[in-house]
C-alpha cells in the first residue's frame, strides 16, 4: 500500500507551529512549480531554490532559470528566489550513465539536488525545506520523500512531504503555463534524458 503523501502534508499545515514559516522550496522548472506555489502560499513564507547541476546544456539552463524568474514576476513578486550558478560538477552519476531514465540515476540526481536544498535550508534559518519535483507524473514520490524524510533526520530541519500531483497538481500546472506563456522544455534536464528523448524521436 503506497503513503499518502499528500495527505501527510496537509496534516504538516494543519498543525503549523507558527504562522507562515519559512519554506525553502526547490524547484526543478517554472512550469512545475507553479501549481505549487500557488498551493503553498498561504500557509508559507517561500523562498524558490533554483539548483539543477543536472540540466544540460548551459544554455537550457539558462531558458529555465529565467522562465523560472519570469514565473515568480508573474505570479507572485512576495515570492523570493535563490541561484547558486550553472554548478554541473556537482551532478556526479559516475557509473550511472548507461541506467534508463526513472532509475537509479535518477534516484541520486534526487538526492543530489534535495541534499544541497536540506543544507543551505538549515545554514539560512528556515523552518522546511521540500522540492517541486513530486508534481510531475514521471517522478517518483516516493523515493522522493525517503529522500526527505533521511535528510530531514541528518541536518535537523523538517521536511514537507509531498505528492504535488494529487489534486490534479500537474493538471494545474500545464495550465497555469498555458495562461503564462512559459517556455516549456521536452526532456527531463540531464544530457542522458536528452539523447534518450532524441533516440525515441
Amino acid at each position: 500500500m503506497k503513503t499518502n503523501y499528500n495527505k501527510i502534508m496537509e496534516e504538516i499545515i494543519e498543525n503549523l507551529e507558527k504562522e507562515k514559516p519559512k519554506l525553502l522550496l526547490h524547484a526543478c522548472c517554472g512550469v512545475c512549480s507553479s501549481s505549487v506555489i500557488e498551493r503553498l502560499l498561504p500557509f508559507f513564507d517561500i523562498t524558490i531554490f533554483y539548483y539543477n547541476p543536472n540540466i544540460y546544456p548551459e544554455s537550457e539552463y539558462t531558458k529555465r532559470l529565467n522562465t523560472q524568474k519570469e514565473l515568480l514576476k508573474k505570479i507572485n513578486e512576495n515570492v523570493k528566489f535563490v541561484e547558486l550558478g550553472y554548478l554541473e560538477d556537482e551532478f556526479d552519476v559516475k557509473g550511472l550513465e548507461n541506467e534508463p531514465e526513472g532509475g537509479v540515476r535518477c534516484n541520486k540526481c534526487f538526492h543530489i539536488r534535495l541534499d544541497k536544498t536540506a543544507k543551505y535550508a538549515k545554514e539560512n534559518n528556515f523552518d522546511f525545506f521540500s522540492t517541486t519535483l513530486s508534481v510531475s507524473p514521471h517522478k517518483n514520490s516516493e523515493i522522493l520523500n525517503k529522500i526527505g524524510g533521511i535528510l530531514e533526520k541528518e541536518y535537523g530541519i523538517k521536511y514537507l512531504y509531498s505528492d504535488f500531483k494529487k489534486k490534479e497538481g500537474y493538471k494545474r500546472s500545464n495550465e497555469l503555463a498555458k495562461f503564462f506563456n512559459l517556455y516549456r522544455q521536452d526532456y527531463c534536464g540531464c544530457k542522458y534524458s536528452l539523447e534518450e528523448t532524441t533516440v525515441k524521436q
